[in-house]
Protein backbone atom coordinates (compact mmCIF):
# COMPACT_ATOMS: atom_id res chain seq x y z
CA UNK A 1 0.00 0.00 0.00
CA UNK A 2 3.21 2.23 0.71
CA UNK A 3 4.43 1.66 -2.25
CA UNK A 4 1.19 2.44 -4.31
CA UNK A 5 0.54 5.76 -2.51
CA UNK A 6 4.78 6.65 -3.42
CA UNK A 7 4.45 6.66 -7.06
CA UNK A 8 2.39 8.91 -8.04
CA UNK A 9 3.49 11.69 -4.83
CA UNK A 10 7.23 10.84 -6.81
CA UNK A 11 5.55 11.49 -9.95
CA UNK A 12 4.00 14.91 -8.81
CA UNK A 13 7.34 15.84 -7.59
CA UNK A 14 9.57 15.13 -10.79
CA UNK A 15 6.86 17.00 -12.56
CA UNK A 16 7.83 20.36 -10.32
CA UNK A 17 10.66 20.22 -10.61
CA UNK A 18 11.63 18.51 -14.34
CA UNK A 19 12.69 21.91 -15.63
CA UNK A 20 15.71 21.97 -12.72
CA UNK A 21 16.59 18.19 -13.16
CA UNK A 22 18.76 18.67 -16.00
CA UNK A 23 20.94 21.76 -14.07
CA UNK A 24 21.97 21.34 -10.38
CA UNK A 25 20.50 24.45 -8.81
CA UNK A 26 22.55 27.35 -7.91
CA UNK A 27 23.11 27.00 -3.56
CA UNK A 28 22.35 22.93 -3.32
CA UNK A 29 21.40 22.03 -0.06
CA UNK A 30 24.15 19.97 1.37
CA UNK A 31 23.80 16.43 2.69
CA UNK A 32 25.83 14.37 4.46
CA UNK A 33 27.94 11.28 3.63
CA UNK A 34 26.17 8.21 3.34
CA UNK A 35 28.92 6.87 6.03
CA UNK A 36 27.93 10.07 8.65
CA UNK A 37 24.13 9.48 8.15
CA UNK A 38 24.12 6.02 9.60
CA UNK A 39 27.28 5.50 11.87
CA UNK A 40 24.71 4.60 14.95
CA UNK A 41 22.94 2.32 13.01
CA UNK A 42 25.11 0.60 11.51
CA UNK A 43 27.14 -0.02 14.96
CA UNK A 44 23.89 -1.22 16.45
CA UNK A 45 23.05 -3.78 13.61
CA UNK A 46 26.67 -4.66 13.56
CA UNK A 47 27.30 -5.41 17.32
CA UNK A 48 24.01 -7.48 17.20
CA UNK A 49 24.70 -9.43 14.41
CA UNK A 50 28.40 -10.23 15.86
CA UNK A 51 27.45 -11.12 19.32
CA UNK A 52 25.31 -14.03 17.47
CA UNK A 53 27.88 -15.22 15.50
CA UNK A 54 30.11 -16.15 18.56
CA UNK A 55 26.60 -18.60 19.91
CA UNK A 56 27.10 -21.77 19.40
CA UNK A 57 25.05 -23.42 16.78
CA UNK A 58 21.80 -25.24 17.25
CA UNK A 59 20.16 -27.85 15.15
CA UNK A 60 16.30 -28.92 15.14
CA UNK A 61 16.81 -32.66 17.16
CA UNK A 62 19.34 -30.49 19.22
CA UNK A 63 16.38 -27.88 19.76
CA UNK A 64 13.86 -30.46 20.70
CA UNK A 65 16.53 -33.01 22.75
CA UNK A 66 17.33 -29.95 25.00
CA UNK A 67 13.84 -28.61 25.54
CA UNK A 68 13.00 -32.49 26.34
CA UNK A 69 15.46 -32.40 29.22
CA UNK A 70 15.18 -28.90 30.68
CA UNK A 71 11.71 -27.61 29.91
CA UNK A 72 9.63 -27.67 33.03
CA UNK A 73 6.37 -28.70 31.30
CA UNK A 74 7.51 -31.80 30.69
CA UNK A 75 9.22 -32.85 34.21
CA UNK A 76 5.75 -32.13 35.43
CA UNK A 77 3.68 -34.07 33.38
CA UNK A 78 6.33 -36.92 34.03
CA UNK A 79 6.17 -36.30 38.06
CA UNK A 80 1.55 -36.71 37.45
CA UNK A 81 2.28 -39.70 35.57
CA UNK A 82 4.74 -40.95 38.47
CA UNK A 83 2.31 -40.04 40.83
CA UNK A 84 -0.76 -41.76 39.43
CA UNK A 85 1.26 -44.59 39.63
CA UNK A 86 1.02 -44.37 43.50
CA UNK A 87 -2.13 -44.08 43.51
CA UNK A 88 -1.96 -47.47 41.94
CA UNK A 89 -0.16 -49.27 44.62
CA UNK A 90 -2.47 -47.03 46.77
CA UNK A 91 -5.48 -49.15 45.73
CA UNK A 92 -4.09 -52.14 45.28
CA UNK A 93 -3.52 -52.44 49.06
CA UNK A 94 -6.70 -52.61 50.42
CA UNK A 95 -6.58 -56.27 48.34
CA UNK A 96 -3.69 -56.88 51.18
CA UNK A 97 -3.54 -58.71 54.42
CA UNK A 98 -2.90 -55.14 56.86
CA UNK A 99 -0.85 -56.45 60.24
CA UNK A 100 0.38 -54.40 63.40
CA UNK A 101 2.58 -54.94 66.52
CA UNK A 102 0.79 -53.78 69.94
CA UNK A 103 3.07 -53.48 73.24
CA UNK A 104 0.35 -52.53 76.01
CA UNK A 105 1.12 -52.40 79.51
CA UNK A 106 -1.66 -50.88 81.90
CA UNK A 107 -2.14 -50.64 85.79
CA UNK A 108 -5.53 -50.14 87.45
CA UNK A 109 -7.66 -49.90 90.76
CA UNK A 110 -8.24 -53.62 92.18
CA UNK A 111 -11.72 -54.25 90.44
CA UNK A 112 -11.52 -51.74 88.40
CA UNK A 113 -14.25 -51.50 85.42
CA UNK A 114 -14.90 -48.43 83.04
CA UNK A 115 -18.60 -47.61 84.09
CA UNK A 116 -19.27 -44.12 82.29
CA UNK A 117 -18.55 -42.94 79.08
CA UNK A 118 -20.03 -45.52 77.01
CA UNK A 119 -22.43 -49.17 77.03
CA UNK A 120 -19.57 -51.30 78.10
CA UNK A 121 -18.35 -52.74 80.99
CA UNK A 122 -15.23 -53.97 80.52
CA UNK A 123 -12.56 -55.05 83.69
CA UNK A 124 -9.15 -53.58 83.69
CA UNK A 125 -6.63 -56.08 84.41
CA UNK A 126 -2.61 -54.55 85.42
CA UNK A 127 -0.35 -56.42 82.64
CA UNK A 128 1.96 -56.15 80.14
CA UNK A 129 1.84 -57.58 77.02
CA UNK A 130 2.61 -57.43 73.30
CA UNK A 131 1.05 -59.19 69.91
CA UNK A 132 0.05 -58.72 66.43
CA UNK A 133 -2.96 -58.67 64.83
CA UNK A 134 -3.19 -59.47 61.33
CA UNK A 135 -6.62 -58.92 58.95
CA UNK A 136 -7.42 -59.30 55.36
CA UNK A 137 -9.99 -58.50 53.15
CA UNK A 138 -11.78 -61.48 51.99
CA UNK A 139 -14.27 -59.84 49.59
CA UNK A 140 -16.50 -56.57 48.94
CA UNK A 141 -17.59 -58.31 45.99
CA UNK A 142 -15.57 -56.90 43.28
CA UNK A 143 -15.94 -53.19 44.76
CA UNK A 144 -11.78 -52.67 45.70
CA UNK A 145 -10.96 -54.55 42.16
CA UNK A 146 -13.31 -51.79 40.48
CA UNK A 147 -11.35 -49.29 41.97
CA UNK A 148 -7.89 -50.61 41.39
CA UNK A 149 -9.05 -51.08 37.89
CA UNK A 150 -10.11 -47.23 37.99
CA UNK A 151 -6.45 -45.95 39.47
CA UNK A 152 -4.77 -48.31 36.48
CA UNK A 153 -6.67 -46.33 33.85
CA UNK A 154 -6.14 -43.46 35.21
CA UNK A 155 -1.84 -43.59 35.17
CA UNK A 156 -2.32 -44.73 31.97
CA UNK A 157 -4.33 -41.48 31.16
CA UNK A 158 -1.46 -39.55 32.75
CA UNK A 159 0.91 -41.50 30.95
CA UNK A 160 -0.81 -40.76 27.64
CA UNK A 161 -1.20 -36.64 28.96
CA UNK A 162 2.40 -36.62 29.77
CA UNK A 163 3.34 -37.40 26.30
CA UNK A 164 0.85 -35.08 24.80
CA UNK A 165 2.59 -32.02 26.78
CA UNK A 166 6.39 -33.66 25.26
CA UNK A 167 4.98 -33.41 21.71
CA UNK A 168 3.22 -29.56 22.84
CA UNK A 169 6.56 -28.32 24.06
CA UNK A 170 8.37 -30.07 20.60
CA UNK A 171 5.47 -28.03 18.84
CA UNK A 172 6.37 -25.30 20.51
CA UNK A 173 10.24 -25.92 19.83
CA UNK A 174 10.13 -26.40 16.34
CA UNK A 175 7.98 -23.08 15.69
CA UNK A 176 9.96 -21.01 17.66
CA UNK A 177 13.06 -22.90 15.89
CA UNK A 178 11.98 -22.44 12.07
CA UNK A 179 10.78 -18.55 13.44
CA UNK A 180 14.30 -18.12 14.49
CA UNK A 181 15.65 -19.44 10.77
CA UNK A 182 13.44 -17.34 9.14
CA UNK A 183 14.14 -14.07 10.73
CA UNK A 184 17.63 -14.48 10.20
CA UNK A 185 16.73 -15.21 6.82
CA UNK A 186 15.16 -12.23 6.74
CA UNK A 187 18.08 -10.19 8.68
CA UNK A 188 20.55 -11.90 5.45
CA UNK A 189 17.96 -9.94 3.08
CA UNK A 190 18.07 -6.69 4.75
CA UNK A 191 21.74 -6.65 5.12
CA UNK A 192 21.73 -7.70 1.26
CA UNK A 193 19.25 -5.00 0.63
CA UNK A 194 21.16 -1.92 2.66
CA UNK A 195 24.51 -3.04 1.23
CA UNK A 196 23.04 -2.52 -2.74
CA UNK A 197 21.02 0.53 -1.58
CA UNK A 198 24.48 1.96 -0.06
CA UNK A 199 26.40 1.10 -3.15
CA UNK A 200 23.53 2.90 -5.13
CA UNK A 201 23.70 5.57 -3.33
CA UNK A 202 27.30 6.32 -3.06
CA UNK A 203 27.48 5.89 -7.23
CA UNK A 204 24.74 8.91 -7.30
CA UNK A 205 26.30 10.67 -4.86
CA UNK A 206 29.49 10.60 -6.87
CA UNK A 207 27.23 11.55 -10.15
CA UNK A 208 25.66 14.41 -8.38
CA UNK A 209 29.09 15.78 -7.09
CA UNK A 210 30.18 15.57 -11.00
CA UNK A 211 27.04 17.50 -11.86
CA UNK A 212 25.72 14.47 -13.88
CA UNK A 213 22.26 13.78 -11.51
CA UNK A 214 20.37 16.10 -9.49
CA UNK A 215 19.56 16.30 -6.09
CA UNK A 216 16.38 14.77 -6.60
CA UNK A 217 17.70 11.93 -7.41
CA UNK A 218 20.00 11.60 -4.58
CA UNK A 219 17.10 12.44 -2.22
CA UNK A 220 15.51 9.36 -3.85
CA UNK A 221 17.99 6.63 -3.23
CA UNK A 222 18.78 8.12 0.57
CA UNK A 223 15.18 7.69 1.12
CA UNK A 224 15.18 3.77 -0.61
CA UNK A 225 18.64 3.60 1.63
CA UNK A 226 16.79 4.70 4.98
CA UNK A 227 13.85 2.85 4.30
CA UNK A 228 16.62 -0.68 3.94
CA UNK A 229 18.26 0.57 7.60
CA UNK A 230 14.84 0.69 9.18
CA UNK A 231 13.90 -2.71 7.49
CA UNK A 232 17.23 -4.28 8.86
CA UNK A 233 16.43 -3.08 12.49
CA UNK A 234 13.12 -4.26 12.27
CA UNK A 235 14.93 -7.78 10.81
CA UNK A 236 16.95 -7.26 13.99
CA UNK A 237 15.07 -6.93 16.51
CA UNK A 238 12.58 -9.82 15.28
CA UNK A 239 15.75 -11.98 15.36
CA UNK A 240 15.99 -10.75 18.78
CA UNK A 241 12.63 -11.37 19.84
CA UNK A 242 12.74 -15.00 18.19
CA UNK A 243 16.21 -15.90 19.82
CA UNK A 244 14.27 -14.94 23.62
CA UNK A 245 11.40 -17.05 22.54
CA UNK A 246 13.56 -20.15 21.99
CA UNK A 247 15.71 -19.58 24.55
CA UNK A 248 12.62 -19.61 26.94
CA UNK A 249 10.78 -22.55 25.41
CA UNK A 250 14.07 -24.47 25.88
CA UNK A 251 14.57 -23.86 29.84
CA UNK A 252 16.89 -20.70 29.99
CA UNK A 253 15.52 -17.19 32.22
CA UNK A 254 18.32 -15.41 29.93
CA UNK A 255 18.72 -15.05 25.83
CA UNK A 256 20.67 -17.65 24.35
CA UNK A 257 22.59 -16.60 21.32
CA UNK A 258 21.78 -20.20 19.43
CA UNK A 259 23.21 -20.23 15.79
CA UNK A 260 20.32 -21.83 14.51
CA UNK A 261 21.40 -24.58 11.81
CA UNK A 262 18.95 -25.36 9.28
CA UNK A 263 18.18 -29.29 8.06
CA UNK A 264 17.76 -28.54 4.40
CA UNK A 265 15.15 -31.39 3.01
CA UNK A 266 13.71 -31.64 -0.06
CA UNK A 267 10.14 -29.80 -0.04
CA UNK A 268 7.45 -32.13 -0.42
CA UNK A 269 4.28 -31.82 -1.41
CA UNK A 270 1.25 -32.52 0.74
CA UNK A 271 -0.70 -35.64 0.75
CA UNK A 272 -3.42 -35.66 -1.44
CA UNK A 273 -6.66 -36.57 0.72
CA UNK A 274 -7.38 -35.63 4.82
CA UNK A 275 -9.66 -38.39 5.28
CA UNK A 276 -6.71 -40.89 6.25
CA UNK A 277 -4.45 -38.48 7.79
CA UNK A 278 -7.58 -37.63 10.06
CA UNK A 279 -8.71 -40.97 10.62
CA UNK A 280 -4.77 -41.47 11.24
CA UNK A 281 -4.80 -38.47 14.29
CA UNK A 282 -7.86 -40.00 15.84
CA UNK A 283 -6.17 -43.44 16.40
CA UNK A 284 -2.85 -42.08 17.53
CA UNK A 285 -2.60 -39.06 19.21
CA UNK A 286 -2.14 -39.16 23.07
CA UNK A 287 -5.16 -36.56 23.96
CA UNK A 288 -7.61 -39.05 22.59
CA UNK A 289 -5.80 -42.24 24.46
CA UNK A 290 -5.87 -40.35 27.59
CA UNK A 291 -9.62 -39.25 27.74
CA UNK A 292 -10.39 -42.80 26.23
CA UNK A 293 -8.58 -43.90 29.41
CA UNK A 294 -10.43 -41.83 31.61
CA UNK A 295 -13.43 -42.78 30.38
CA UNK A 296 -12.84 -46.26 31.30
CA UNK A 297 -11.49 -45.16 35.01
CA UNK A 298 -14.89 -43.12 35.55
CA UNK A 299 -16.54 -46.04 34.49
CA UNK A 300 -14.86 -48.63 36.87
CA UNK A 301 -15.19 -46.11 39.71
CA UNK A 302 -18.84 -46.11 38.91
CA UNK A 303 -19.36 -49.86 39.35
CA UNK A 304 -16.68 -49.58 42.04
CA UNK A 305 -19.86 -46.39 43.67
CA UNK A 306 -22.50 -49.04 42.80
CA UNK A 307 -21.03 -51.13 44.95
CA UNK A 308 -20.73 -49.82 48.39
CA UNK A 309 -24.00 -51.31 48.80
CA UNK A 310 -22.93 -54.56 48.50
CA UNK A 311 -21.56 -56.59 51.56
CA UNK A 312 -18.18 -56.94 52.83
CA UNK A 313 -16.46 -59.67 54.49
CA UNK A 314 -13.03 -60.06 56.20
CA UNK A 315 -11.17 -61.88 58.35
CA UNK A 316 -8.93 -61.10 61.95
CA UNK A 317 -6.75 -62.80 63.60
CA UNK A 318 -4.27 -61.72 66.87
CA UNK A 319 -1.99 -63.61 68.75
CA UNK A 320 0.80 -62.58 71.63
CA UNK A 321 2.42 -63.30 74.82
CA UNK A 322 1.57 -61.53 78.50
CA UNK A 323 4.70 -62.51 80.27
CA UNK A 324 3.26 -59.44 83.19
CA UNK A 325 0.29 -60.31 84.47
CA UNK A 326 -2.14 -60.18 87.61
CA UNK A 327 -3.26 -63.66 87.52
CA UNK A 328 -6.37 -65.37 86.14
CA UNK A 329 -8.06 -64.98 84.71
CA UNK A 330 -5.06 -64.10 82.45
CA UNK A 331 -2.99 -66.51 80.89
CA UNK A 332 0.89 -66.25 79.58
CA UNK A 333 -0.50 -65.71 75.98
CA UNK A 334 -3.54 -65.59 73.88
CA UNK A 335 -4.69 -66.26 70.40
CA UNK A 336 -7.84 -65.20 68.18
CA UNK A 337 -9.30 -65.75 64.92
CA UNK A 338 -12.19 -64.00 63.29
CA UNK A 339 -14.70 -63.33 60.56
CA UNK A 340 -16.71 -59.97 60.10
CA UNK A 341 -19.59 -59.52 57.59
CA UNK A 342 -21.08 -55.68 57.15
CA UNK A 343 -24.05 -55.04 55.71
CA UNK A 344 -24.83 -51.35 54.72
CA UNK A 345 -28.43 -50.89 55.73
CA UNK A 346 -29.28 -46.80 55.42
CA UNK A 347 -26.66 -43.77 55.33
CA UNK A 348 -29.13 -41.10 54.43
CA UNK A 349 -28.97 -42.05 50.49
CA UNK A 350 -24.99 -40.91 50.96
CA UNK A 351 -24.58 -44.21 48.68
CA UNK A 352 -26.96 -43.48 46.07
CA UNK A 353 -25.69 -39.79 45.85
CA UNK A 354 -22.11 -40.90 45.41
CA UNK A 355 -22.98 -43.49 42.57
CA UNK A 356 -24.77 -40.89 41.08
CA UNK A 357 -22.04 -38.45 40.81
CA UNK A 358 -20.04 -40.75 39.23
CA UNK A 359 -22.57 -41.60 36.64
CA UNK A 360 -22.37 -38.28 35.55
CA UNK A 361 -19.03 -37.84 35.96
CA UNK A 362 -18.89 -41.07 33.24
CA UNK A 363 -21.20 -39.06 30.83
CA UNK A 364 -19.30 -36.00 31.18
CA UNK A 365 -15.91 -38.04 30.08
CA UNK A 366 -17.51 -39.27 27.02
CA UNK A 367 -18.64 -36.15 26.24
CA UNK A 368 -15.07 -34.33 26.99
CA UNK A 369 -14.08 -37.43 24.41
CA UNK A 370 -16.43 -36.39 21.44
CA UNK A 371 -15.56 -33.02 21.60
CA UNK A 372 -11.88 -33.78 21.69
CA UNK A 373 -12.20 -36.36 18.42
CA UNK A 374 -14.29 -33.28 16.90
CA UNK A 375 -11.65 -30.74 17.65
CA UNK A 376 -8.73 -33.21 16.48
CA UNK A 377 -10.70 -33.70 12.99
CA UNK A 378 -11.56 -29.77 12.24
CA UNK A 379 -7.60 -29.00 13.45
CA UNK A 380 -5.94 -31.67 10.91
CA UNK A 381 -8.35 -30.04 7.86
CA UNK A 382 -7.45 -26.96 8.59
CA UNK A 383 -3.71 -27.78 8.77
CA UNK A 384 -3.69 -29.84 5.73
CA UNK A 385 -5.74 -26.83 4.62
CA UNK A 386 -2.96 -24.81 5.11
CA UNK A 387 0.20 -26.53 4.11
CA UNK A 388 -1.92 -26.86 0.67
CA UNK A 389 -2.01 -22.98 0.57
CA UNK A 390 1.42 -22.52 1.57
CA UNK A 391 2.73 -25.18 -0.80
CA UNK A 392 0.97 -23.36 -3.87
CA UNK A 393 2.51 -19.86 -2.53
CA UNK A 394 6.11 -21.20 -2.87
CA UNK A 395 5.88 -21.93 -6.79
CA UNK A 396 3.81 -18.19 -6.70
CA UNK A 397 6.58 -16.31 -4.57
CA UNK A 398 9.30 -18.31 -6.46
CA UNK A 399 7.85 -16.70 -9.76
CA UNK A 400 7.28 -13.12 -7.84
CA UNK A 401 10.68 -13.30 -7.11
CA UNK A 402 12.22 -14.06 -10.12
CA UNK A 403 10.09 -11.15 -12.34
CA UNK A 404 11.12 -9.03 -9.38
CA UNK A 405 14.57 -9.40 -10.35
CA UNK A 406 14.08 -9.08 -14.18
CA UNK A 407 12.29 -6.19 -13.52
CA UNK A 408 15.17 -4.43 -11.26
CA UNK A 409 17.74 -5.43 -13.79
CA UNK A 410 15.64 -3.21 -16.83
CA UNK A 411 15.34 -0.83 -14.09
CA UNK A 412 18.86 -0.28 -13.62
CA UNK A 413 19.47 -0.76 -17.00
CA UNK A 414 16.91 1.94 -18.01
CA UNK A 415 18.20 4.14 -15.22
CA UNK A 416 21.79 4.12 -16.38
CA UNK A 417 21.25 4.37 -19.31
CA UNK A 418 19.10 8.06 -18.57
CA UNK A 419 15.55 6.26 -20.34
CA UNK A 420 13.96 6.34 -17.04
CA UNK A 421 13.61 8.23 -14.16
CA UNK A 422 14.41 7.44 -10.26
CA UNK A 423 10.80 6.45 -9.50
CA UNK A 424 10.80 3.55 -12.16
CA UNK A 425 14.13 2.36 -10.03
CA UNK A 426 13.06 2.64 -6.58
CA UNK A 427 9.92 1.17 -7.11
CA UNK A 428 11.29 -1.44 -9.08
CA UNK A 429 13.93 -1.83 -5.81
CA UNK A 430 10.90 -1.79 -3.78
CA UNK A 431 9.27 -4.66 -5.39
CA UNK A 432 12.09 -6.52 -5.71
CA UNK A 433 13.07 -7.07 -1.83
CA UNK A 434 8.96 -7.09 -0.78
CA UNK A 435 9.72 -10.28 -3.26
CA UNK A 436 12.65 -11.61 -1.09
CA UNK A 437 10.83 -11.42 1.79
CA UNK A 438 7.56 -13.24 0.47
CA UNK A 439 10.09 -15.72 -1.40
CA UNK A 440 11.74 -16.20 2.41
CA UNK A 441 8.84 -16.21 4.40
CA UNK A 442 6.65 -18.44 1.90
CA UNK A 443 10.14 -21.21 2.72
CA UNK A 444 9.87 -21.30 6.07
CA UNK A 445 5.84 -21.34 6.46
CA UNK A 446 5.65 -23.89 4.49
CA UNK A 447 7.77 -26.01 6.61
CA UNK A 448 5.82 -24.70 9.60
CA UNK A 449 2.82 -25.90 8.16
CA UNK A 450 4.46 -29.55 7.66
CA UNK A 451 4.80 -29.51 11.25
CA UNK A 452 1.79 -28.57 12.57
CA UNK A 453 0.37 -31.12 10.23
CA UNK A 454 2.29 -33.70 11.78
CA UNK A 455 1.51 -32.85 15.02
CA UNK A 456 -2.39 -32.97 14.80
CA UNK A 457 -2.04 -36.38 13.43
CA UNK A 458 0.48 -37.55 15.85
CA UNK A 459 3.34 -38.26 12.81
CA UNK A 460 6.72 -37.96 11.98
CA UNK A 461 7.53 -34.50 10.48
Amino acid sequence: MRSRLYVPFAIAILGCVSAQAQTPPANPTPQAPPSQQSGPIRSQAANSLAAHATGPTLTLKEAEDLAIKRNPQITIGRLQALVSLQNVRESRSALMPNAYLSVTAADAHAGSRITAGALNNPIIFPRAASGVTVSQLITDFGRTNNLLASSQYQAKAEDMLAQATTAQIVLAVDQAFFNALETKALVTVAQETVTTRQTFVDKIQALTNAKLKSDIDLSFANVDLARGRLLLLEAINNYEASLNSLSAILGFQDQQNFQPVEDIKQTAPPAPDVNPLVMQALQQRPEVQALTDQVAAAEKFATAEHDLKKPTISALAAAGVTPVRSGQPLTNWYGAAGVNINLPLFNGFLFDARAKGADLQTEANRQRLSDERNNIARDVRNAWQDTNRAYERLSVTRQLREQANLAFDLAQSRYNLGLSSIVEFSQAALQKTEADIESTDAQYQYRLTQIVLAFTMAGPK
